[in-house]
């Protein structure tokens, strides 16, 4: 415990300013996973299934805190929702029973930002992925997100994405998210990415047996600022397993940036045929 907790206050001593206004951190000229983005290591063999985390994300929030007594929610797999923005299932694997807490992942290159016309969506410097009020409700980032997270509120009269922000407000005070400061089996670690990866790597080597030789955010679409381990293969807990390593908005980039010179020429040349048709004639 005392080596997260040096983790914890070396973030926050190197990164974190505080509430003096200046950014977090300088940004470096290298590939977006690379950056010195914030995160959060989620060990899901330490997890109990408390939902502590639920209420806590609930309350930060202004959303309505659920019954973290109730257990019977435990008998299907939910889904992130308007009014909830992380959820905690419990999955029956190889290994017996797991809890896993599920909200945004915080793309390094998130596919939702790409695909925002209005650019509503945000990658911060800091590695939250937040959201602003100019949404025209076009609803593309829900259907770009591999991990089906941006939800739309259908009661909002204006139209509006709800979802995680990685308490950016709070970890931009010098904080940490609410539901890392609320969990009580401290399966839930903040840190830099960078020093997140340290730390999984080294549980992982100190106990082979305990976790499996993979932590889940290090390299899938592109890496992400959420970073889990694991005792079972990560299908076995709800987690996408085909995803590939290559970040989603470099699979559109191209497309992208030819749609511009498509709507100018396009209609040039057809101006162009049209005069040369009407010489013709």
């Amino acid at each position: 415990m005392d080596r997260e907790r040096r983790i914890f206050l070396k973030s926050l001593s190197t990164g974190l300013l505080g509430a003096t206004g200046a950014k977090l951190f300088t940004p470096r000229k290298a590939h977006a996973a690379e950056k010195e983005f914030f995160g959060v290591l989620c060990d899901t063999t330490r997890c109990i299934g408390c939902r502590r985390c639920e209420a806590a994300c609930a309350q930060a929030n202004g959303l309505p805190v659920p019954d973290v007594e109730d257990k019977t929610v435990f008998g299907k797999n939910r889904q992130m929702s308007p009014s909830q923005w992380t959820v905690v299932n419990r999955h029956e694997t190889s290994k017996g029973k797991v809890f896993v807490k599920k909200q945004c992942m915080h793309c390094a290159q998130p596919a939702c930002v790409s695909a925002c016309l209005v650019k509503a969506m945000k990658k911060t410097e800091e590695g939250a992925v937040t959201w602003a009020e100019n949404c025209m409700g076009c609803r593309l980032c829900m259907f770009s997100c591999p991990f089906d997270v941006p939800k739309f509120d259908y009661g909002s009269p204006a139209p509006r994405i709800e979802k995680c922000s990685l308490c950016w407000a709070r970890i931009s005070k010098g904080s940490v998210p609410a539901c890392v400061e609320s969990c009580p089996r401290e399966a839930l670690l903040f840190g830099t990415r960078r020093d997140l990866l340290d730390e999984g790597r080294t549980r992982i080597y100190n106990n082979p047996s305990r976790y499996v030789r993979h932590i889940y955010g290090e390299h899938e679409v592109g890496g992400s600022c959420w970073l889990y381990l694991s005792a079972v293969p990560f299908d076995q807990i709800g987690f996408r397993t085909d995803l590939g390593r290559t970040p989603l908005p470099e699979y559109t980039s191209g497309f992208l940036y030819t749609v511009p010179f498509v709507l100018v020429l396009w209609p040039l040349f057809l101006l162009a045929v049209n005069r040369v048709s009407g010489k013709e004639d």
